[in-house]
């Protein structure tokens, strides 16, 4: 991974033109890669949201919502839809299009949102309604999935079209960046209308719904516009058969190092929400709706800085080192707040709790937040790295679904609501986050040029093999490789 391609000695050097030599103005190469991530803000905004929505429903109907599986299922069924989207849209956007893939999922996304926000039970039937709302939450999912596989792919991809030394940034800052500024969306939205219109509930939930058309909306026409990057034009797998057997051969070991680091970070990113409910109730035990909803949004927002300067660190240390530094360094903030949390979870102590765990969730998303998406979709080739993507990513959210479920028991063995009930969980995290650092040891280095350097080393190694690689690409590429084969060169690029 760490070897430099030497462009002017290798025999195909008019067909790996480096991606960034292409004609193209800043803006041209910018935007791209702006439409193709930022579509993840609904995917923030929508998961944010149900929270909220999730509150004033079991305020609405306190016996037959409250005390029933729906208040389960309408939070957490987006999850399943997201992990089929996941998997669905990443063969979609390897086999036939990136761009068609992610207007499918922009379509279901504004489709869906718009239909939560009217759900509606017949005769006015609550159950009618949650169980309207618990579908069209599942189908929601598949859109928010479709996000993940098809825009964040295609935005690495996108960057890799950017100046050297700018890449890691601006994937960051329009994949990950926008799904935290989502969750800050997603709450602050439901706090001011709760402000505004506390006796009228109902209108709340559905219009922090249905606002969620918006993003999708606002991206569809840009979208549209979009053409397939230019590496998905040199490398997909479209006129030919996928190597598939060769291409787990050659990458296993990788994607179940990232699997197990996503699926990590998500085990620990979602439940540990639990635990802003902990200082809430200590500030103000009594305070109004409007309120607990601001305090959730706070808490959401510490995640923004460090998205954000974590965006900045992936180019300057690169996703690998950066990850193993902030996932330790996490690790270690978290035995020290199992260590002062006697004090900590004290009243007159708060203010030191809130900085504390808002520099915690800062550090997580430094180093996996920013960086686990970016390894996922620069470790692997093109020709399939929507869904080799895909497959990591739909572990992670497993791991957030069975983090939900996990934490409560170990919260529990550590007696509920006392001293150990508070530290059990932070104890498990940070040991979790040491093993997550010691598992990132074990990735390749991922440089500025790593997109077109795996290419590279895949089709070699396609070549070896025996596969034919003069059906990779459009008409255009593969007219350039069959002519290199002609002249004797097969294909293989030559490295220093």
């Amino acid at each position: 991974m760490n070897e430099k391609l030497d462009l002017q000695s290798s025999p195909d050097r008019d067909a790996e033109v480096p991606l960034e030599a292409t004609q193209k103005s800043r803006w041209e190469r910018i935007w791209p890669a702006m439409a193709c991530g930022a579509g993840l803000f609904s995917d923030g905004y929508l998961q944010a949201v149900i929270g909220p929505v999730n509150t004033i429903l079991s305020k609405l109907y306190p016996v037959s919502y409250a005390q029933s599986s729906a208040a389960q299922n309408v939070s957490s069924i987006a999850f399943a839809g997201t992990v089929v989207g996941q998997l669905v849209f990443g063969y979609t956007s390897d086999h036939y299009s990136r761009k068609w893939s992610l207007l499918v999922s922009t379509v279901i996304l504004f489709v869906f949102a718009a239909l939560g926000a009217g759900a509606y039970g017949a005769n006015g039937s609550p159950q009618g309604l949650f169980a309207a709302l618990t579908a069209f939450r599942f189908l929601l999912g598949i859109g928010i999935g479709g996000e993940y596989p098809a825009g964040s792919v295609a935005c690495a991809e996108a960057t890799g079209e950017l100046s050297e030394g700018s890449r890691n940034r601006w994937f960051c800052l329009f994949t990950n960046t926008q799904i935290d500024l989502g969750f800050v969306i997603g709450t602050l939205i439901p706090m001011i209308i709760t402000a505004a219109r506390p006796n009228d509930l109902g209108l709340v939930w559905r219009l922090s719904l249905g606002l969620g058309v918006i993003p999708p909306l606002s991206l569809l026409y840009l979208r549209l516009k979009l053409k397939e990057p230019e590496s998905v034009s040199r490398e997909a797998f479209r006129h030919g058969k996928t190597p598939y057997w060769l291409a787990i051969k050659f990458y296993w070991p990788r994607l179940i190092l990232v699997m197990m680091i996503w699926f990590i970070y998500d085990f620990l990113t979602y439940p540990f929400s639990i635990y802003s409910s902990k200082w809430i109730s200590v500030i103000q035990p009594k305070s109004a709706l409007w309120q607990t909803f601001g305090w959730s949004c706070l808490v959401n927002f510490f995640y923004l800085p460090g998205a954000i300067m974590g965006s900045f660190t992936s180019d300057w240390l690169g996703p690998k080192r950066a990850l193993m530094i902030f996932v330790a360094a996490q690790g270690v903030l978290g035995f020290i707040m199992s260590g002062c949390y006697e004090w900590l979870q004290q009243p007159k102590y708060i203010g030191a709790f809130v900085v504390v765990y808002g520099v915690f969730l800062m550090l997580g998303e430094m180093g996996p937040g920013d960086n686990i998406g970016l390894v996922a979709s620069k470790t692997c080739a093109t020709g399939i790295r929507g869904q080799y993507y895909a497959i990591a990513a739909a572990t992670g959210k497993i791991g957030g679904l069975v983090g939900g479920y996990v934490f409560p028991i170990i919260q529990a063995d550590g007696g509920g609501a006392t001293l150990h009930g508070g530290q059990y969980p932070f104890y498990v995290a940070s040991a979790l986050c040491f093993f997550s650092a010691f598992l990132v040891f074990w990735l390749p280095n991922i440089n500025q040029d790593t997109i077109q350097t795996e290419d590279i080393r895949f089709r070699e190694y396609l070549v070896a093999n025996g596969y034919d690689i003069t059906g990779m690409g459009n008409t255009e590429w593969q007219e350039k490789r069959k002519g290199s084969v002609i002249g004797g060169h097969g294909g293989v690029m030559q490295r220093e």
